[in-house]
């Protein structure tokens, strides 16, 4: 084994000692909400896109649980459009075949979103990526390790400019690509299932994937959302507290999520160079949308501390919230206004 290679191995084996759980963000009810009188809350979580999705709306209505039935059948739809998983998903058939005819609105839609968020983060948020997720897995799976080599060689399949839409068609440059949207989807089935909320006469409540969530509207006693980060030495604990209305929050890091447990292998890697990202613990965004959260979180967390921070400060509407593995905090310079100053 060469240097390189351990190099390239102790790249995903060093585990920050601070691992950011699929509950990093929870909503912060305090007695407010017991206060607010006979205003009803409806809440129901299910087991939806590989995480939980949690539905809560604030307000009764003629068919409140019809409309929380309605969002998340509208969450499944996009899933079954978007999921890897799947051999029928739009998205398995383009990986199969290299093409797809008569893609979805949704599917092109965010294929198109996922090239903008390439461009804006110079390549770091790149869907084209899965060649090299495969390549990890399929040679931890073997009990190996690719070699620079085998990176090198795969990273010629990753680069999302080769990813070609011509009116309903998506096909490929380049022979063997493929791609993952789970960097994007999650967000965007979140703001989709806010629009069913929405036209259903709801105007307060969240929808909450894993992290990912939209917050409309305000809790009952008419204040924002208190939307916290975990601290996960200390889950009753909060790293910060956000006061949040009409947008979006999501975070990405260093998940308790490994391409093998025994060996502990991060599953966020930088499509740029095929190896883990370890300039920060953890990237938090807000945004106008879930999908914009959940994208450029990836997309900060992959660039680091000060390409990062850059992304967000050139993008309208968003600030961040970034741990870097000394346990340094750094913002945008909006963040503060969203900081809550009643936890």
């Amino acid at each position: 084994m060469t240097d390189y290679d351990r190099r390239i191995i102790l790249y995903f084996l060093v585990l920050i000692s601070v691992a950011i759980a699929a509950s990093t963000f929870y909503i912060l009810l305090s007695n407010d909400t017991n206060d607010a009188g006979n205003t009803d809350i409806i809440t129901e979580s299910q087991q939806m896109m590989g995480t939980i999705v949690t539905i809560e709306i604030v307000g009764s209505g003629p068919d409140a649980q019809g409309a929380i039935n309605s969002a998340f059948d509208e969450i499944d739809r996009i899933e079954k459009l978007m999921s890897t998983y799947d051999p029928k998903s739009e998205i398995s058939i383009l990986n199969t075949e290299g093409k797809l005819n008569n893609a979805s609105e949704d599917f092109i839609y965010v294929i198109k979103q996922s090239l903008y968020y390439g461009d804006i983060s110079s390549g770091s948020f790149d869907i084209t990526i899965k060649p090299i997720l495969n390549l990890w897995k399929s040679k931890i799976s073997a009990g190996e390790f690719p070699t620079g080599q085998d990176i090198n060689e795969t990273l010629l399949l990753v680069n999302y400019s080769n990813i070609s839409i011509n009116d309903d068609t998506v096909s490929f440059k380049t022979e063997g690509m493929c791609i993952t949207v789970d960097g994007i989807a999650k967000g965007y089935a979140v703001d989709q299932a806010v629009a069913v909320l929405k036209n259903s006469g709801y105007s307060s409540g969240f929808v909450n994937a894993g992290g990912d969530g939209m917050y409309f509207g305000t809790k009952p006693d008419g204040t924002k959302w208190n939307v916290g980060l975990r601290n996960p030495e200390d889950k009753s604990e909060s790293v910060v507290v956000m006061e949040i209305s009409d947008m979006a929050v999501a975070t990405s890091g260093n998940y308790e999520r490994y391409f093998n447990e025994s060996a502990r292998l991060s599953h966020i890697s930088d499509p740029r160079t095929g190896i883990s990202s370890e300039g920060l613990l953890s990237a938090t965004v807000i945004a106008s949308s879930a999908m914009e959260a959940d994208t450029l979180a990836t997309a900060v967390f992959v660039s680091g501390p000060d390409n990062g921070l850059e992304i967000i400060e050139n993008t309208e509407n968003t600030e961040c919230f970034l741990i870097t593995p000394e346990g340094q905090i750094l913002i945008s310079s909006g963040f503060d206004s969203y900081l809550s100053t009643t936890e």
